[in-house]
């Protein structure tokens, strides 16, 4: 079971990425970097929660079937 959160979140986290990366592309993102010299704070966030996920989900993948044996 915590292999498949662990999994859910990785998933979750690239889509995050995946998300926050097309954001940081967008119209919006490139008027706020017109005035305020970086993207929008919502495509930031997206892209930070994402690699927080990532990392979290890898290490649970990773290190909880070894705790468990």
């Amino acid at each position: 079971m915590n292999r498949i959160i662990s999994m859910v979140l990785v998933i979750g986290g690239v889509a995050l990425v995946v998300m926050g990366i097309l954001a940081m592309d967008s119209f919006n993102s490139d008027v706020s970097r017109l005035f305020t010299g970086s993207p929008t704070d919502k495509s930031v966030w997206m892209f930070v929660t994402g690699v927080i996920a990532i990392i979290i989900g890898g290490s649970g993948a990773l290190i909880l079937p070894k705790a468990n044996k």
